[in-house]
């Protein structure tokens, strides 16, 4: 039952899905986007669009399972068996320490090239506190808010500057064919699967509930917010892929591995247009790692906050798993704090080995759950899957294992070699 005295579910273009989309987008992204533009043009075009409709539908499973059964997604989890705790619980404590260091240096890199007198360290702790307090003082409304300030500062710039970079539209249209450049299948998964892809795609259903949308009368409403979101990013990531076509595969200039390879993006783009563009993009790198420190910060709490919640035995609902709650709190100062220390020492090698090993295996894990709890007795069958929505979702999960082992692989690879 809705309290909201039975009014009309109206959708409003800043919802769930916009902070959603936004926080998934985050530095890494830009870097693959900005180099796949570099080495094959637009030929991988056609991935991004993929790597859109396949995120439009992982979300949507997440906020139909929700809206339709009214279960927090980790309540869901834990139908399927107590393997599902075993798994998210190590994995939600390693990834947020670790993914804090990460957000926190991602963030201070464009801050850092603009007032190079002040050390990356420290910007990357201002930026950590500076998450920290927004989302400890402040509710879901306002947070939402913040997130659409920056998804326009971030998009206005990205799109500007595919605007400058003036896109050759011909060769745009022949990127639409799926076609895989030799030596590069991996290459193309990923980029696919990468458009604003992380844990907090999990966390859809919890930003819906505070929203106050919970319950079937949302679900078109729902529907439109998740599509609307990923279209804006779609935009922006083919953005991405323009300015890397036009601008730095004619620089010659090959993007370096890592959230650096956009300051590569900037001394380019200041050689080419001035200071003023190069300035320009580094506010919109900021905006686009601070939207993800926050959108972070306050969704994947939140769902620290249900699981804990649930573990303690008082259920979802209690105040202490919701926002502000003391579960939600303690993550919040988990995710900020002990990763400093990372920011100062070379992350430990077993570390970094568990942090590659969780994480290669989280997108798979979200999407195959999804698969089992969208079909049978776990949801009502007006919302069940249809075939069309079952291999939809089937091939959107393959894509994530073949890229899990794929990353799982590679981590290994990194620590033992």
């Amino acid at each position: 039952m809705d309290d909201d005295s039975g009014k009309e579910a109206r959708w409003k273009i800043v919802g769930p899905g916009l902070v959603v989309a936004a926080t998934g987008v985050g530095a890494a992204d830009m870097v693959a986007t900005l180099a796949a533009g570099s080495r094959y043009g637009y030929g991988l075009l056609w991935a991004l669009v993929l790597g859109v409709i396949l995120k439009i539908i992982l979300v949507e499973g997440a906020g139909r399972y929700t809206l339709a059964t009214g279960y927090t997604i980790f309540e869901g989890w834990r139908k399927l068996g107590r393997w599902t705790t075993w798994y998210f619980g190590p994995y939600i404590i390693i990834w947020g320490f670790v993914y804090g260091a990460s957000a926190m240096s991602s963030t201070a890199l464009p801050l850092a090239a603009l007032f190079p007198g002040i050390p990356l360290r420290v910007w990357a702790v201002l930026m950590g506190l500076l998450g920290f307090v927004m989302v400890w003082f402040n509710r879901y409304a306002v947070f939402e808010k913040v997130t659409a300030a920056l998804v326009g500062i971030m998009f206005v710039t990205i799109v500007s500057l595919a605007a400058i970079a003036v896109p050759n539209v011909p060769e745009m249209a022949t990127g639409l064919v799926p076609i895989i450049p030799e030596g590069g299948l991996l290459y193309t998964l990923a980029l696919a699967g990468g458009v604003g892809g992380t844990i907090t795609l999990a966390a859809y259903g919890y930003w819906l509930r505070e929203k106050g949308w919970y319950t079937p009368k949302w679900m078109r409403v729902m529907r439109i917010d998740n599509s609307v979101a990923y279209v804006l990013t779609g935009i922006f990531v083919i953005s991405m892929l323009i300015v890397g076509a036009e601008v730095v595969r004619s620089a010659g200039v090959a993007v370096g591995a890592g959230d650096k390879g956009l300051l590569d993006l900037n001394v380019v783009l200041k050689a080419e247009y001035g200071d003023v563009i190069g300035t320009m993009f580094l506010v919109g790198f900021w905006a686009a790692a601070f939207s993800s420190i926050i959108g972070v910060w306050n969704g994947v709490s939140l769902m620290f906050a249900d699981f804990w919640g649930n573990m303690r035995g008082v259920g979802s609902d209690h105040p202490d798993a919701r926002i502000g709650g003391k579960y939600f709190k303690f993550y919040l100062i988990w995710l900020t704090f002990p990763p400093m220390a990372l920011l100062f020492l070379d992350r430990p090698i077993g570390l970094v080995l568990a942090y590659g090993v969780l994480g290669s295996l989280f997108m798979p894990f979200l999407a195959l759950t999804l698969l089992g709890l969208l079909n049978g007795r776990w949801i009502p069958r007006e919302w069940a899957n249809r075939l069309h929505t079952n291999i939809a979702l089937g091939i959107t999960a393959l894509l994530f294992l073949v890229l899990g082992v794929n990353q799982l692989w590679n981590s290994l690879q990194d620590v033992l070699g």
